[in-house]
């Protein structure tokens, strides 16, 4: 018989959860669209804390984007691999893949500022570098789905794979940064039936 796991102590429970009330906190107020620079003494008095207690929990402001860049990575990838999982269709990948970054930005307009990098260019350097390396994985995935429909005959074979891809992911991050630019209002999954028609003959060329 295995050793039984010994019980979540509740400072360790109560910890965990300021945390999660913190990363909230934050996501919340990146969503209004003409805010004011969030620093920790705003987040602070929204939460009804010094910022002492602040950063009991997050050593910086830095270390909680860290927070919703993991947020945002632990989401999209164990969807995307649901997505390989349980669809055989290459192209059918691609979409279910792009529709999922599109709606992920369009119900969580403060994350899809920390995608665009918009809320982290005066931040840690790092985490311009992380949500680049996010990308370059999402577009990773996008290439092995492309790369099924090819052995699935769906795509032409001779078709330029990597370029494909990257083409994906730019209306992706296009479509991003028109939804934070806009203030909101330019819906990531806006028209997205007909583009992805559109698309869709451009990759089976």
């Amino acid at each position: 018989m295995s050793t039984p796991e010994p019980p979540v102590s509740r400072s360790r429970a109560n910890t965990g959860e300021r945390r999660q009330e913190i990363l909230h906190t934050l996501a919340s107020l990146l969503e209004r669209p003409q805010s004011e620079k969030i620093t920790t003494a705003l987040l602070a008095s929204h939460l009804k804390v010094s910022e002492a207690a602040l950063y009991r929990h997050f050593a910086s402001k830095a270390k909680m984007y860290e927070g919703l860049i993991e947020f945002i990575e632990q989401t999209l990838f164990t969807r995307i691999n649901r997505i390989a999982v349980d669809l055989p269709s290459g192209l059918a990948q691609v979409e279910a893949t792009l529709t999922l970054l599109l709606a992920f930005s369009e119900k969580n307009p403060g994350m899809t500022r920390v995608l665009t990098g918009e809320v982290l260019h005066h931040e840690n350097e790092r985490l311009l570098v992380r949500i680049a390396q996010l990308c370059e994985r999402l577009e990773a995935s996008l290439r092995q789905s492309l790369r099924l429909a090819v052995t699935h005959g769906e795509i032409s074979s001779d078709r330029a794979i990597t370029v494909q891809a990257n083409l994906l992911m730019n209306i992706v991050i296009g479509r991003w940064h028109q939804f934070s630019s806009s203030q909101f209002q330019r819906r990531p999954l806006e028209h997205w039936e007909l583009s992805w028609t559109l698309l869709k003959s451009l990759v089976r060329i």
